[in-house]
């Protein structure tokens, strides 16, 4: 719609503040739409214009995934190459529902089209995918499966039974819609004789009931573009339920899931790797081979290092789903002390100690005898020599 730099903020284009519910942002963008809309404001370009960013704003602002993005990183988190919405019937498509007995209450017939019915869009689907990592790294070909409905045979989706035929709507005669005057308006619905179809069917198909669909399960192959997160999904488009008036189908809607990696944490587009270390390792300093998702990697450890320091790997992390730098490896370093040591290291380990002034237990040393030595009095310990 515009460039990144000249974006209205989405909150002020509402009109609401940063804390504002889902309720809230439906209703600041339904005063708007309706204040704005182009049947209520024909040739009016100004308006036209706020139509489009208060879509803009509620699109984003409506979904939690994207408002958080949009929160975090502004217009930068949430533009894949500028708004959806070049024209205003890409309004009209992407809140079809909303236009026609939802949000607006029909207020305006449900969309552009004049001069007859307006065709309804398929329903969308859903189908699921799981992934590793690794998957979701490189990107991949998946099989999904889901159910949808396909043309009956029988009656070729017409819904009446071969030889009989559809009988158009007294009541809308055959539009679909009917108006009625609410105050100073005119509010145009859908029909409630005959749903919206503005034909009644007397004689229905017995195998779809008269429907005109049966459900029928789909393949389908889908394209995972590398970097995706658990929880994101992928829109195969025209993939949904078919239209029940010849309009265009729905879109099949694809969820993705990653499994938990066993070496790799997943922090948006950085990965985090817990490196165990030995205490020399940490004091000296060392080589260590630390495992990427592209192989193998030597990182340098420096002398003194601490629990909990954290290295990073540049580029080793997730792709960026919307073409953006790829995410880092962070390894964060702990120490690992062993269990069991050889005389030999236990040895070393108590000479260590002597030139480290520590006090450590002694050798042998009986549990009961620190208990016995830990309540006796200071004098026995000889503490105040």
């Amino acid at each position: 719609m515009t460039a990144m730099a000249d974006k209205l903020d989405y909150y002020e284009v509402l009109g609401i503040s940063r804390t504002a519910s889902d309720r809230e942002i439906a209703n600041a963008y339904r005063k708007l739409a309706l204040k704005n809309h182009p049947d209520a404001n024909p040739d009016n370009e100004e308006a036209t214009l706020r139509f489009k960013q208060a879509a803009e704003a509620y699109e984003v602002l409506n979904d939690a995934e994207k408002r958080a993005r949009y929160d975090q990183y502004g217009h930068a988190g949430v533009d894949g190459g500028g708004s959806q919405f070049h024209e205003v019937e890409d309004i009209f498509e992407a809140f079809g529902d909303m236009f026609s007995g939802g949000l607006f209450g029909d207020l305006f017939g449900g969309g552009r089209r004049r001069g007859g019915r307006r065709q309804r869009r398929g329903a969308d689907v859903r189908s699921d995918v799981t992934l590793d990592l690794e998957e979701a790294a490189r990107g991949v070909s998946k099989t999904v499966e889901f159910t949808r409905s396909k043309s009956c045979k029988t009656c070729d989706a017409s819904g009446v039974t071969p030889g009989s035929s559809k009988q158009a709507c007294s009541r809308c005669g055959g539009r679909g819609q009917v108006v009625q005057s609410a105050g100073i308006l005119r509010v145009q619905t859908a029909c409630p004789a005959c749903q919206g179809a503005g034909a009644i069917i007397s004689d229905p198909c017995r195998d779809c009931r008269g429907q005109g669909y049966t459900p029928a399960r789909v393949t389908l192959d889908v394209a995972i573009p590398a970097g995706v997160d658990d929880g994101m999904r992928v829109r195969i488009p025209g993939e949904g339920e078919p239209s029940p008036d010849g309009g265009p189908a729905g879109d099949c809607y694809c969820f993705v899931s990653v499994r938990q990696h066993r070496l790799f944490e997943r922090d948006g587009s950085h990965l985090i790797l817990r490196l165990p270390m030995t205490y020399t390792q940490a004091a000296l300093g060392a080589t260590i081979e630390v495992p990427t998702l592209d192989g193998p990697y030597e990182l340098n450890i420096p002398t003194g290092t601490q629990p909990g320091d954290v290295f990073r790997v540049r580029s080793q992390g997730m792709p960026d789903p919307r073409g953006g730098a790829r995410g880092d490896l962070l390894v964060q370093t702990y120490i690992e002390i062993p269990k069991k040591l050889s005389s030999e290291q236990e040895a070393l380990l108590r000479d260590l100690a002597e030139l480290e002034h520590a006090n450590v237990t002694p050798h042998r040393k009986s549990f009961l005898d620190t208990i016995r030595n830990y309540f006796a009095p200071a004098s026995e310990n000889g503490e105040d020599e």
